[in-house]
């Protein structure tokens, strides 16, 4: 809150250290499930599609458009949410996304349509959406300055692990799958029952104060580009994720790898790395006392590690696979980022921002896609998927070097 509140007294500080470690557990397990369900579908999309019956030929058309449905749900619910989580709490947020989600796993598991298939993974990303935006914001808000990097690094290695299990479940029917996805989902909402809400916000609260307001966002040619180059910064993420392991067969196949690449054995080589490298991209922010300096250090490994991706030839799929792990450790600024934007912005914009951001990033695949596809015939796969890459990468670079440092930045503020 303020530098002049009153220290609590020690029969006081127990419980408050216990609603902290609370929040970061159901942070942590919610972004734990957010990971799992967004990967899932790339462990389960080529024996789904097969199931229900989309020939080989139109897999990847088909796969495509249904991972655009699921980015739009995140994209909307980023912003729904987003502005939900400023207007009646970040605790109000993490029950209802949860839910949301949880119902939408459960109905994937029976579909018998790619239609149905697809309408599911627009619900499910509407839910997930809220997660790891408003899990940071709540962490964020009860955590003192000077140890707020600790607490979401604890969010990104509990919650990353969930890109590990995914790729555990291909062995399971693609629709057991989802099932497991749901039950995940509806235990984590009753342990959100005992979950506390933030301080800052309930003060906020009780003010007339405006937020949860996109014409507040918006209303500032500053507040626009300060959200926008928070926006480009976190790209490269997911042209990672999005495009070299999603499609991990389809890339593989046109950088002459010999051999099939498995997504679910590249999947778990990248967040293996992602695990590692959001830890430690975290606690290397507290050690430098510094996120925008980590931030930098990443994308440069980011680029190094695309680079040999794309430009080694002659790779076996095992080669491919493995390159997956420092493309992992270098993409592991993610929770940063997310917590980085959090600090940029008061506290009637913060789970807007914090929610949403993350979410228009995820959504930016769509694009992506689409581009990816669209120069797939003039330059090949391996000229598309590099152009995209740069791209990302050279405006990433820029925007983090305009990003000013919020390391220390008392969170008891707000956009006026």
């Amino acid at each position: 809150m303020t530098g002049s509140a009153s220290v609590p007294s020690a029969a006081a500080r127990p419980a408050v250290e216990l609603g902290v470690v609370l929040a970061i557990a159901v942070a942590a397990l919610g972004y734990f499930v957010d990971v799992f369900d967004i990967l899932l579908y790339s462990v389960v999309r080529v024996v789904s599609l097969r199931d229900l019956g989309v020939p080989a030929a139109e897999q990847l058309s088909t796969g495509l458009s249904l991972l655009n449905w699921q980015n739009a749900g995140l994209v909307l619910g980023g912003v729904l949410f987003g502005l939900y989580g400023d207007r009646a709490g970040r605790r109000a947020v993490l029950f209802g996304s949860i839910l949301l989600y949880s119902l939408a796993n459960l109905a994937n598991a029976f579909v018998g349509s790619v239609d149905a298939y697809r309408a599911c993974r627009f619900i499910a990303g509407l839910g997930l959406a809220g997660e790891l935006g408003a899990g940071v914001t709540l962490v964020a808000e009860l955590m003192p300055a000077r140890i707020r990097g600790y607490g979401t690094a604890i969010i990104a290695s509990m919650g990353l692990c969930g890109g590990l299990v995914a790729p555990l479940v291909a062995g399971l029917p693609w629709r057991t799958a989802y099932v497991v996805g749901a039950v995940a989902g509806l235990s984590l909402l009753i342990l959100r029952l005992a979950v506390q809400e933030s301080g800052i916000f309930k003060a906020l609260a009780r003010t007339e104060v405006a937020r949860g307001k996109l014409l507040l966002l918006f209303g500032s040619r500053a507040r626009v580009w300060r959200y926008f180059r928070a926006f480009l910064t976190g790209l490269p993420i997911w042209f990672a994720v999005g495009i070299l392991i999603s499609f991990a067969p389809e890339v593989g196949k046109g950088l002459g790898v010999s051999g099939p690449v498995a997504v679910p054995k590249a999947l778990f080589m990248m967040y293996v790395g992602f695990v590692v490298g959001d830890i430690g991209s975290g606690l290397l922010s507290q050690a430098l006392r510094s996120r925008r300096k980590v931030m930098l250090l990443d994308l440069a490994l980011l680029a190094v590690v695309v680079g040999l991706m794309l430009g080694l030839r002659g790779m076996t799929a095992d080669q491919y696979v493995w390159l997956c792990l420092p493309l992992g450790i270098a993409s592991g600024y993610w929770v940063l980022f997310v917590t980085a934007a959090a600090e940029q912005f008061g506290t009637n914009l913060r789970a807007t921002v914090a929610t949403s951001l993350p979410n228009l990033v995820r959504g930016a695949i769509i694009p992506m896609g689409m581009g990816f596809k669209a120069l797939i015939g003039p330059l090949g796969i391996r000229g598309s998927a590099l152009a995209i890459g740069v791209a990302c990468l050279a405006v990433a670079f820029l925007a983090m070097l305009g990003t000013p440092e919020t390391f220390d930045r008392d969170l008891d503020y707000l956009e006026t």
